[in-house]
């Protein structure tokens, strides 16, 4: 594998959050429906990973976009 190799993988800084939304801005340009739903994919997988976790610090609104609102297996 070729490119930069980050110090600390698990802390993300400022410019990777600043290139995933000018990325996310791009998609949407495109097709904000397809950005709705890998954002809503994201967030689940995201939940997922936390056991379960994440649905409860996310609005109401986010978490029925996301299908988060489900009962939690």
């Amino acid at each position: 594998m070729t490119g930069v190799v980050p110090s600390d993988p698990t802390s993300p800084t400022d410019d990777d959050a600043a290139e995933l939304v000018a990325q996310l801005r791009e998609l949407a340009g495109a097709d904000p429906a397809e950005v709705r739903q890998v954002v809503a994919e994201v967030l689940g997988a995201l939940d997922r990973a936390a056991g379960g976790a994440l649905r409860d610090h996310l609005p109401a609104a986010v978490r029925a976009d996301g299908g988060l609102d489900i009962a939690r297996n």
